[in-house]
């Protein structure tokens, strides 16, 4: 009896010793995870965008997003409008849309969604590439990158939002585009808290991948 009320007592310290730690480690592991979210928003507020674009490139790279049946949302309308601007002010020659199908329910890809706006805003249809398959933001550009290959272009700006433009571009460095530039769209349609979580948490994918490719 004496035995086993010793044995219970000097169990005590060891689960409480125990929880302690696991405690600090929870705290730890909460305090970075914070200092990840503020560094990351800090990243997406300070993009490298450029404002003024002294000489023409060779394309402006729009990046997909949803389809709302057969045409743009209104977000991706946002992104096209950008780069419409910036066409018409001639700052790129020719149009690379990117993005795949949304669902197997829908019938256009974002790239063909994104390739009839603009032809209905005046754009001739021999100025846009399509890219068809991307399914995510480095698909979008590395698969970009293959029709700037096989086009013989070198030049481009990335089209996108002001949220998405830092991890857009660290992408492009990533796949050696040469000298690459953003250009972002400020919206006004899509809710600002929900954007800046899903980017918070692709942003952190993106650096997992990006460790991940760098071994192959």
């Amino acid at each position: 009896m004496a035995f086993e009320q010793a044995k219970s007592i000097n169990k005590k310290p060891r689960n409480t010793k125990f929880l302690q730690h696991a405690f600090r480690i929870l705290a730890a592991l909460v305090i970075i995870g914070l200092i990840w979210v503020v560094y990351v928003q800090w990243k997406i507020f300070n993009p490298n965008e450029t404002t003024e674009f002294a000489d023409p490139v060779d394309v402006g790279i729009v990046l997909g997003a949803s389809l709302w049946g057969d045409e743009p949302s209104p977000g991706l309308a946002e992104r096209l409008d950008k780069a419409l601007e910036l066409y018409e002010a001639g700052s790129f020659r020719y149009f690379i849309v990117t993005g795949g199908l949304d669902s197997p329910q829908h019938r256009l890809t974002e790239a063909e969604g994104m390739q009839r706006y603009l032809v209905e805003h005046g754009v001739n249809a021999s100025h846009i590439f399509l890219e068809n398959e991307a399914t995510s933001t480095y698909e979008n550009l590395l698969f970009s990158q293959n029709i700037m290959t096989d086009q013989g272009f070198t030049s481009s700006i990335i089209i996108t939002h002001d949220f998405h433009g830092m991890r857009s571009l660290e992408i492009a460095e990533f796949l050696d585009y040469e000298a690459p530039e953003v250009a972002l769209a400020e919206s006004v349609v899509m809710p600002f808290l929900p954007s800046q979580i899903r980017e918070t948490l692709a942003y952190t994918k993106w650096k997992l991948d990006a460790a991940l490719l760098s071994l192959q």
